[in-house]
């Protein structure tokens, strides 16, 4: 307990105390007794300023009355992760590649039956235009991922309901360490990066990561480069001012491919036979996608006196992209002749994001409070290019000719070239609560959110100006018993901006998700585990308005509803042996709407998941040294398109991997180790499809030889 403080509770704490609110999650970068209130009067230089993600504070997870699930370093380097999408394929709860395994240019997710394309790094929001350019972190960068299910709104405004995601990156730590690693792998797979940290003074820690990669696309004729760079830097400016400096750089050459194929040949039988799975109906000559971002960044943090501390957490990004593609029309009538048109994509982006907290760590009476005031202020600029052209030659579904003409045989019509701002102010309030075994968390937040474009935009001027406003709220209770169970209980609320597409003149309110969510959480001998059962009812969608037949003005009465429970264990079942279970069903339904889709499902929302990973590390024996790993994922049935006409097959996919200390053979290989993983290992065929004209193959087998040195 902290000194207590001998005051009455003011208006804020009991304003605090009786908001509606929010939860938690954890970055995992101190091991040493988080859950310790006493570690928050003193700034350590432990190498991350950031706290973590569920609550901005240091709460350990099993004392979060919300479900978290959190994907550490050693899982992401077992397993051979370069992506986000990779990275989550073993988490309950969540679905990723929703456009197949051979779409690597964005990442694209839904947790709880909810899309959502915006992902954080380091507690504040990655770039995403809303159109193509997203700024993708390579894994290599990243010491561990961390998934908050549920509203996130209290805390970070303008959310989808499901959940989010958070990375936190590979900070500088005082301890020297250098690796450098080469990968060679499946698709001419060609990869080198370099990973050092150190203490430049007694004051100064750095971190320098580097890498290069280079490999052919699983489509035909394409390929996938990269260059990446992240250098960062923590000094002590003096005991109680932490700084930490980031810049992330990232050129992507080449990334694969966007397009689609038809679902006649891939998903449903053609009289010609199956489709190949590296069918390219695009046009080498004509396939472009080039992006390129960079980030500077800084975390201050500054222990004002014995109860209170600040943290600033700001980051500037410039992004741009460039993309030249051919995408299919449909069909023609004898089954393999694919019609074509082309497009032209030319996109920049900036942006700036600040989050202020003020945090506040002290005892009235038996109650131990953490309270939090923060502050944050996104904001985007954008301009977005596109041109059209119809007059494509078509291609042969079964022997497509991928070499037929260049961009200066096509005729292209500009539909657009407009620029479009977005803001969000927010400002949060949080108590976080300790009275003996029960810990009670409660916050609200209000968000102010504009946006405004002009020129031209698909063929309209554009012309939208929002101003919405919006309160979320959370409350969140969890009480510990001896014996390692924790039973907790939370209400959570999101929201998201709703805009005109029609450009009817109309205003809309944004619209409003709400979650009520019970469970258990376990953390005792060895065994870590959680169970959660929630129900999210997301409000005010757009749909069709009865009274206009023209179909051009929407109202907001649409509703969907997501029921689900889900289970994760990670049990140590002896020294050597080690499971990780994740499993999940879930019924997401709509439940209100005026164009024809109430009762239907939703696409790309597998009605059950589960998975399981195997480690096993010998101790003794011959086989010291080595790390095996085996894992399975089953993704269940999942509706093909939005008027539920049809469903895709359910498949379960296989990976293994197996990894050997050098050192075991000589002590001269001291620090080398090598690395074999293996990704869907039986090769198993499975989709994803957003309608039955638009589907794509699930990533091939895959596998990867990596040799690293520590020193």
């Amino acid at each position: 307990m902290k000194p207590a403080l001998h005051i009455q509770p003011t208006l804020l704490a009991l304003a605090i105390a009786s908001a509606t609110s929010y939860s938690i999650a954890e970055t995992g970068t101190d091991e040493n007794n988080l859950n310790n209130t006493d570690q928050l009067t003193t700034l350590e230089v432990k190498g991350q300023s950031y706290r973590n993600t569920a609550t901005k504070t240091q709460l350990d997870p099993e004392e979060t009355p919300q479900a978290i699930s959190i994907i550490d370093s050693k899982e992401l380097e077992t397993r051979g992760v370069e992506s986000l999408n990779e990275a989550v394929r073993y988490t309950a709860g969540v679905h990723s590649e929703l456009r197949g395994g051979a779409i690597t240019r964005l990442d694209l997710f839904n947790i709880r039956g909810f899309d959502n394309t915006l992902v954080y790094y380091d507690g504040l929001p990655l770039l995403y235009n809303g159109n193509n350019l997203q700024a993708q972190i390579d894994a290599a960068a990243v010491d561990q991922v961390e998934v908050f299910k549920g509203p996130a709104s209290t805390l970070y405004g303008s959310m989808p309901p499901g959940g989010m995601i958070n990375m936190i990156s590979k900070a500088p730590q005082k301890e020297k360490k250098n690796s450098v690693k080469v990968t060679i792998g499946s698709d001419n797979k060609k990869e080198a990066s370099f990973d050092s940290t150190g203490a430049i003074s007694e004051d100064v820690n750095y971190r320098l990561i580097g890498l290069v990669r280079d490999k052919d696309g699983q489509a035909n004729t394409t390929t996938e480069e990269r260059v990446m760079i992240a250098p960062s830097l923590d000094i002590k400016l003096s005991e109680d001012t932490l700084l930490n400096l980031n810049m992330y750089y990232q050129k992507d050459p080449s990334m694969g491919t966007f397009g689609a194929l038809p679902g006649v040949g891939t998903v449903y039988d053609n009289a010609y036979g199956k489709v190949d799975s590296d069918t390219f109906l695009g046009d080498e000559n004509f396939n472009t996608f080039e992006r390129e971002f960079l980030m500077f960044g800084y975390k201050i943090d500054h222990k004002i006196n014995d109860t209170w501390q600040f943290l600033q957490n700001s980051r500037f990004t410039t992004a741009k992209s460039y993309q030249e593609m051919v995408y299919s029309t449909g069909l023609e009538s004898d089954k393999r002749t694919v019609k074509r048109a082309a497009y032209i994509t030319d996109e920049e982006s900036k942006s700036i994001s600040i989050d202020n907290q003020f945090s506040g760590a002290f005892d009235i009476g038996n109650v131990e409070h953490n309270v939090l005031l923060g502050v944050d202020y996104l904001k985007t600029k954008s301009n977005f290019q596109y041109q059209n052209a119809t007059a494509v030659p078509t291609i042969d579904l079964y022997e497509p000719d991928n070499n037929q003409f260049t961009a200066s045989d096509l005729t292209f019509v500009k539909l657009s070239d407009h620029d479009y701002n977005s803001s969000q102010l927010g400002l949060y309030l949080q108590d976080q609560m300790r009275f003996d075994q029960l810990v009670l968390i409660a916050g609200g937040r209000y968000d102010q959110y504009k946006y405004d474009e002009s020129g031209i935009n698909y063929g309209s001027a554009a012309t939208k100006d929002i101003d919405q406003t919006h309160l979320s709220g959370r409350l969140g209770a969890l009480y510990e018993l001896q014996n390692g169970l924790s039973p907790f209980i939370s209400y959570s609320q999101s929201f998201e901006p709703v805009m005109d597409t029609r450009n009817t003149g109309k205003d809309y309110e944004p619209t409003t998700s709400a979650q009520w969510e019970t469970g258990l959480k376990y953390n005792a001998n060895g065994f870590h585990g959680s169970l959660a059962v929630y129900e999210i009812t997301k409000n005010d969608i757009l749909t069709n308005d009865p009274d206009d037949p023209s179909d051009q003005r929407k109202i907001q009465v649409g509703e969907i509803r997501s029921r689900g429970i889900e289970l994760e264990v990670n049990k140590a079942i002896t020294e050597e042996v080690s499971l990780s279970l994740a499993a999940n069903l879930q019924d997401v339904e709509i439940t209100k709407d005026n164009s024809g889709l109430e009762g239907n499902t939703p696409i790309r929302i597998p009605e059950k998941q589960l998975s399981v990973w195997l480690s096993y590390k010998p101790a003794a024996g011959k086989l010291v040294g080595t790390t095996l790993g085996a894992g399975a994922r089953y993704v269940g049935e999942m509706q093909i398109d939005a008027a539920n006409s049809d469903t895709l097959s359910p498949y379960t996919l296989v990976d293994l991997s197996i990894g050997y200390d050098l050192a075991q053979l000589s002590s001269n290989w001291k620090g080398a180790s090598i690395q074999f993983s293996v990704s869907n290992l039986l090769d198993e065929t499975y989709f994803s499809c957003y309608s039955k004209t638009n589907c794509w193959y699930g990533a091939d087998r895959s596998f990867e030889l990596t040799g690293r040195y520590d020193f």
